[in-house]
């Protein structure tokens, strides 16, 4: 069946860094775009980034010049790199593989970032 499981979260101070990974499973990889989600408490769940099997990417304003989002077909996970946090990143960050050429999403079950002193 398909796996997508989250790890890396945590709590970390504000302007810290924290990396989050993705591991996929049961999907073939290349044919999903892959991305990050978030939803913070009493929020709609919001895109973080994405990256197509080709390695292009987009990025909510929020996050540009902060994050970075990468991916290793080979190994079929993702990556999110995120520096200078702030108290607002905090969430739960999801990673969603969306098939490129249906409607077939498939989500992970979340992992909580929290952005605190």
């Amino acid at each position: 069946q398909v796996q997508l499981v989250e790890s890396g979260g945590g709590l970390v101070q504000p302007g810290g860094s924290l990396r989050l990974s993705c591991a996929a499973s049961g999907i073939i990889f290349s044919a999903y775009t892959m991305g990050w989600y978030r939803q913070a408490p009493g929020k709609q769940r919001e895109l973080v980034a994405t990256i197509t099997s080709s390695g292009s990417t987009n990025y909510a304003d929020s996050v540009k010049g902060r994050f970075t989002i990468s991916r290793d077909n080979a190994k079929n996970t993702m990556t999110l790199q995120m520096n200078s946090l702030k108290p607002e990143d905090t969430a739960v960050y999801y990673c969603n593989a969306d098939h490129i050429l249906s409607d077939t999403r498939h989500w992970g079950q979340g992992t909580q970032v929290t952005v605190s002193s």
